[in-house]
């Protein structure tokens, strides 16, 4: 009786299966060790926390907020790039405040992608990346991404493949789940390809901060013209362990900017005022929260890596990203991302998302995620190594 065209181009989820048998096993009292999503287990720092409440506390607060995000906040936002990479912006008509960048990436695509219109996307990526283009009723075309493919060359044969032209390019580096990185001259090739092609641009910058061993991740916007073609997102989520809060940025193209802006006025009334409020000490400093907060996933990031590696399941170490992408030992490949994540769960114990949920160019891959301590990552590599050992 009911059909409702967008839910049907969106397919299953594919982590629910990994869930669901995590869940089970856990009903049964097994102790699983959930290296699935990526949900950031650190408590927020107190000096957020404190001007939350504080903020909370002040009833004139507990009212409507603005849908585009108060003007302090706005103005915080464009100071910290200004800070940390001398990018000039316009915080009344080039920053808005978003819900979280996924809220703000799903909501700009649907004000700015009409049906037929062509986003090209990174596969794997994270999902909401080509998914909000479907929601759209966009068409979606990827872009794999791997060490072994020259990204650009896939995006020249893609867009000389493409008809109608592409409207929008979707990227996000540090990467998720792939951990790539790259410099600012990538940047430079994607305004100039771009710039040449009319296709706009959103750059994902969710893990702008968590860079390990003297990477220091670029924001697309540093690179001149980038502004004339796209926007950035950032998210308070990672940085500064924010997740629950709901608190990302879009900053960039004014005409871009303005259409979020105008979307978001009819569909909300902007995060609680008191989290903004807060989210403007974390912004204006100091970083030193930052910095342990980084160095708490290098610990683990290590600890992970190192461990792997000593049960003969070689992974490099990522630069980026509080996740680890590891392509699946060779006698286990064959099963496919999804059976073989299973598998762990069933023998090992231990959660981890199969890379088949990023697209189909991630079925040789598992993600984890660095949300657990080191004392529970070396407990997941002996369950690892037990389950290669009965397999």
């Amino acid at each position: 009786m009911f059909q409702f065209t967008r839910i049907t181009r969106l397919p299953p989820y594919v982590f629910a299966e990994v869930n669901k048998l995590k869940m089970e096993l856990r009903r049964k009292g097994e102790d699983i060790i959930d290296l699935g999503m990526g949900n950031p287990d650190m408590p927020t720092p107190k000096h957020i926390v404190d001007k939350l409440i504080e903020a909370a506390q002040k009833g004139h607060n507990h009212r409507y907020s603005a849908s585009m995000g108060i003007t302090k906040l706005r103005e915080a936002i464009c100071n910290w790039y200004k800070r940390k990479f001398n990018v000039d912006l316009d915080p009344e008509e080039e920053a808005v405040v978003t819900i979280g960048a996924k809220e703000g990436v799903s909501h700009l695509v649907l004000a700015t992608i009409n049906p037929g219109d062509v986003v090209f996307s990174p596969n794997p990526t994270y999902p909401i990346h080509p998914y909000s283009a479907i929601i759209a009723g966009g068409d979606v075309r990827s872009i794999p991404i791997s060490p072994e493919r020259d990204f650009f060359e896939d995006l020249i044969t893609a867009t000389k493949q493409t008809w109608p032209a592409p409207k929008m390019l979707i990227i996000s580096y540090p990467h998720n789940p792939t951990t790539q990185v790259v410099d600012l001259d990538f940047f430079r090739r994607i305004v100039e390809f771009c710039k040449e092609h009319k296709i706009m641009v959103i750059h994902d910058f969710a893990y702008a901060d968590l860079a390990f061993d003297g990477y220091k991740p670029p924001s697309f916007l540093q690179v001149p013209g980038a502004k004339d073609i796209g926007v950035e997102f950032f998210s308070m989520s990672k940085s500064y362990s924010m997740a629950g809060w709901r608190v990302g940025f879009c900053v960039g193209n004014r005409i871009i900017v303005s259409a979020l802006k105008k979307i978001k006025s009819y569909l909300d009334y902007g995060v609680f005022q008191p989290i903004q409020i807060a989210s403007i000490i974390a912004l204006n400093g100091p970083d030193d929260c930052v910095q342990e907060i980084v160095e708490i996933y290098r610990e683990r990031r290590d600890a992970l890596v190192e461990g792997l590696n000593r049960i003969g399941w070689n992974v490099e170490k990522p630069k980026g990203t509080m996740f680890v992408w590891a392509k699946i030992p060779e006698p286990f490949i064959k099963m496919g991302s999804l059976e073989f994540s299973k598998m762990l769960v069933q023998k090992a114990k231990v959660a981890v998302s199969p890379g088949i949920g990023f697209g189909e160019y991630g079925d040789q891959y598992v993600r984890f995620a660095l949300v657990e301590n080191p004392h529970r990552i070396k407990q997941a590599i002996r369950g690892i190594r037990y389950a290669f050992n009965h397999s």
